[in-house]
């Protein structure tokens, strides 16, 4: 169990990472002017989507609370949201994999049934 979640965080930091090349390779003169290092690139993708997602989160508290949430909150917010996204994507990986074998026994044995069915059929 212990390992399997080292192997999740390191899945996901090589995910950020191919992004990161991609977006090398894409744009290499922008960035090679920018960002000197894939550590500075990580970051800065990181920063940039925590960025947006509490820009997101902030814009849905403001329309609940009628602008009373500060703009500076966003970083925070977006950092914490991150945080929180990997902490249910890693809780939802568990539960998944039990609901998927559900999904998986029902399937066989509705396919069975159906077999079953066709060959009583003449």
């Amino acid at each position: 169990m212990f390992n399997n979640r080292i192997v999740m965080i390191l899945t996901v930091g090589v995910i950020l990472l191919g992004i990161t090349v991609c977006a090398v390779g894409q744009q290499a003169e922008t960035l090679r002017e920018t960002a000197t290092s894939a550590g500075e690139l990580a970051l800065t993708y990181i920063d940039s989507v925590a960025t947006y997602v509490g820009q997101g989160i902030v814009y849905l508290l403001n329309l609940i609370t009628k602008d009373r949430v500060a703009r500076d909150l966003e970083k925070p917010i977006g950092y914490l949201g991150i945080i929180t996204g990997i902490l249910l994507l890693f809780a939802l990986l568990d539960a998944a994999r039990k609901i998927i074998w559900i999904g998986i026994i029902v399937g066989w044995a509705l396919l069975i049934v159906r077999i079953v069915l066709d060959a009583l059929r003449v």
